[in-house]
């Protein structure tokens, strides 16, 4: 009763009833707010003693490595532990890591912008405790609150996702509590719950403040690269993937998805625009590995300075778009001429997909487990055929690559329909590439489903059965996670938890494939007209299309 006399429509609106509204929605999100701080710090004290080390450790141990990077090339240990020192630690570590590599085993794997972010957690850690173990690193805190800030900016994105998509929407709303609200308003209401059970996301608290791993920090940027695409804004949305992939090369799985959206809606500037702004900041990212001769900045300084009239002339829309797109290709290729080093690139990103070469790691719900089962391994030939002079070979690993590939474009297609027919599903289409990843590629961690349990809560904004196959999938993650915790410290009390884990992944994998099934039909399915919601009174509601708002300046 409570929750219906909330969500009542007032027939008289006035000041001081609309007053306590505003002031009960403060309340509300305040409460959902720090219960979600109280439950981190839980998670937090309650998991210690079965807290994975490793990562936490192999973060410090790398970013030491730049600090000892930084006293072997500065002269004194004045000069080594300055910032300019830390610079030069910074840039100098990929080249030495590949150098002295032993058969291109490099051990590290984190891109530029993770290695920086470690390295200046490390460089804080000896500031204040000098003499500090490598294999026992201190103050955590810093990269816990990172962890807090990414949670925090996924949710708010989650918000504002759902919000736009359903505000748009054509289609009206089921729930009998809040037939009488406006669009508006209960595109307000789908985004608060959607953000509420992504901020309380148990596989993502588990994994950022109990694992703990930094896996979190790449939601916002996929999150508000789909917003910017929504909203036209795809040079942003390029920057956005690029930026993410430089902390986490997951990311790069997922990317092509932006790629293909504006393909299927044949609008080929878009795609463009989404390809400029990755090559700009990837080269910005990259510049002081790519550029290091004076040659290299005259000749970046030479494509500027004969582009930027051209564009100015003939006034080209989005013409600092394509201006920053050019000089971003240019970057990479007069690295390649000037002999820039790509050190940062085999190490950070080519080195990552080849390290582990397993169908799956640990414990994992998905089809490459289940082919394990049956005796497939990733480097196995599954197709082999001479056609004239080409002599075909295809693995498992890419034949799983190829039918990703595939479903990603189709994610696309049917997100471009959705858009077109002003239907909430796109929010679905938005979600899918990440379970999809988890779901049919190999080399998969079990703790890359919390990307597709955190970002599947937008479901909360299309319907309840798709809620229902979001909270299964948040189920399967928080067990993966606990499943890998457990084994790694085997505790008397918890080793039958680690059986019944163990028994059940099969299962788990066929349920796993199962919700990320229904999801995909979802995303490229048609409604029946019969089938469909009843349209919107024009007077209840704003006509607002869900496709894309006109093109940005």
């Amino acid at each position: 009763m409570a929750i219906r006399s909330f969500f009542r429509v007032q027939v008289l609106s006035t000041p001081v009833s609309d007053l306590i509204r505003r002031l009960t929605v403060a309340l509300l999100i305040a409460t959902i707010f720090l219960a979600g701080i109280q439950l981190r710090r839980w998670i937090g004290d309650t998991t210690r003693h079965v807290r994975y080390q490793h990562d936490i450790v192999n973060g410090f141990y790398w970013g030491s490595e730049v600090l000892k990077e930084a006293h072997r090339l500065s002269p004194d240990e004045a000069s080594a532990n300055s910032w300019q020192g830390f610079c030069r630690g910074y840039l100098a570590l990929y080249d030495r890591v590949k150098h002295k590599a032993y058969e291109k085993d490099y051990h590290l794997d984190y891109p530029p912008l993770r290695l920086l972010v470690m390295a200046i957690w490390a460089k804080q850690v000896r500031d204040g405790f000098p003499g500090v173990d490598d294999g026992h690193p201190k103050l955590v805190n810093p990269l816990l609150k990172i962890n807090f800030v990414c949670e925090l900016l996924s949710a708010v994105a989650i918000f504002l996702l759902v919000r736009l998509c359903v505000r748009r929407s054509s289609l009206g709303a089921r729930s009998s509590l809040l037939h009488r609200f406006s669009q508006e308003q209960r595109a307000s209401i789908f985004g608060l719950a959607a953000a509420s059970v992504a901020w309380l996301e148990p596989s993502m608290i588990l994994d950022a403040h109990g694992w703990p791993q930094w896996d979190v920090w790449i939601l916002p940027f996929y999150l508000f690269a789909a917003l910017a695409a929504l909203k036209n804004r795809w040079f942003w949305c390029g920057c956005l993937v690029a930026a993410g992939a430089m902390l986490k090369g997951q990311l790069l799985f997922v990317a092509p998805f932006f790629v293909f959206w504006p393909l299927w809606q044949k609008r080929w500037t878009s795609t463009l625009r989404v390809l400029a702004g990755f090559a700009a900041t990837s080269a910005l990212i990259a510049s002081p590995w790519l550029l290091r001769t004076p040659a290299s900045w005259i000749a970046i300084a030479a494509v500027a300075g004969i582009s930027l009239p051209v564009f100015l002339k003939y006034k080209v829309p989005h013409g600092s778009a394509w201006l920053a797109g050019i000089i971003g290709c240019a970057v990479f290729v007069i690295g390649v001429f000037t002999r820039g080093s790509f050190a940062w690139l085999q190490v950070g990103f080519i080195y990552g997909t080849e390290h582990y070469p397993y169908l799956f790691i640990s414990s994992c719900y998905n089809l490459p487990s289940l082919l394990s089962k049956v005796g497939w391994s990733l480097k196995e030939s599954f197709l082999s055929a001479d056609l004239g002079f080409v002599h075909l070979h295809l693995t498992l690993q890419w034949t799983l690559r190829l039918l990703y590939l595939a479903s990603l474009a189709l994610c696309a297609h049917g997100l471009a329909r959705h858009l077109r027919d002003r239907d909430p599903r796109v929010l679905i289409a938005i979600a899918a590439p990440w379970l999809l990843m988890f779901a049919l590629l190999g080399q998969m961690h079990e703790r890359y489903l919390m990307w597709g349990a955190v970002v599947s809560a937008v479901a909360l904004g299309v319907s309840i059965r798709l809620t229902v196959v979001h909270f299964v999938i948040s189920l399967a993650s928080t067990a993966m996670i606990v499943h890998v915790m457990l084994v790694d410290k085997k505790l008397d009390a918890t080793l039958p938890a680690i059986d019944a884990l163990k028994h059940i992944r099969p299962y788990g994998s066929v349920v796993v494939l199962a919700c990320v099934a229904v999801y995909m039909w979802n995303t490229f399915s048609t409604r029946l007209p019969v089938f469909q919601h009843r349209e919107v009174r024009p007077g209840a509601t704003p006509s607002v299309s869900l496709g894309p708002e006109p093109e940005e300046a």
